[in-house]
């Protein structure tokens, strides 16, 4: 039984039907909101598999104890999918109320205590994790993680392909996530392989950013 607190549906009907509903605003707002376009393809790839196992564990001359396990592995796979896409993207701006409301969500209690602007300076060492995935991994340069001002990070980053001008300056990158989470893992589109990704990283707390990091690259495998 899922958790009364919790916002994520108890039932597979609901939570295909939330996943359904996050897909069809995604197709307006994905980009607005920073949300590669790998991620959203994983979900609705996640949303066909679920509602197609779900449908032949449901049928009666298809219901067997593998198909029922098959049915359970896609939904916790859609599931994970959900709430990381909700961690690391709806739980920031841009999004607004009513952004929340339009996702089936409860707008986000934004309610904070002050602590104070930024003042730390991280960079960005990144790592393989997988086919068209990156790690990132922030690693002060000057200030302390402990520093209460220091919430969150904000990473920045642009994928530039072979004979393109790569960017001099972190303002020139165009896309990025927030996480407070000092390791943590970029998704590429599949046309992305063999193109090099450029990263720079900000502290941010509840808005207030702190100085660039400088400027890293890596190539996506």
């Amino acid at each position: 039984m899922a958790n009364n607190i919790d916002w994520f549906p108890g039932s597979r009907d609901g939570q295909l039907a939330m996943a359904k509903l996050w897909l069809l605003v995604l197709e307006a707002c994905a980009v607005l909101w920073g949300i590669p376009a790998a991620v959203a393809q994983a979900l609705a790839a996640a949303v066909d598999a679920a509602d197609a196992a779900l449908g032949v564990a449901k049928n009666e001359t298809t219901r067997t104890p593998v198909a029922t396990a098959q049915c359970k592995a896609e939904f916790e796979d859609l599931a994970a999918k959900m709430r990381d896409m909700k961690r690391r993207y709806f739980l920031t701006p841009p999004l607004t109320d009513a952004d929340y409301v339009s996702l089936g969500l409860k707008p986000h209690d934004r309610a904070s205590t002050p602590s104070g602007t930024p003042s730390a300076q991280v960079m960005v060492e990144t790592y393989l994790v997988g086919r068209h995935e990156l790690g990132v991994k922030v690693v002060y340069a000057t200030g302390s993680p402990k520093d209460p001002a220091n919430k969150g990070y904000r990473i920045w980053y642009s994928v530039v392909a072979p004979g393109e001008v790569p960017p001099t300056d972190p303002e020139e990158l165009r896309a990025s996530f927030f996480t407070r989470r000092k390791k943590d893992v970029v998704e590429f589109g599949y046309g992305d392989s063999g193109k090099t990704a450029y990263f720079a990283v900000q502290v941010e707390n509840d808005g207030k950013k702190g100085n660039w990091g400088p400027l890293t690259s890596a190539l996506i495998p």
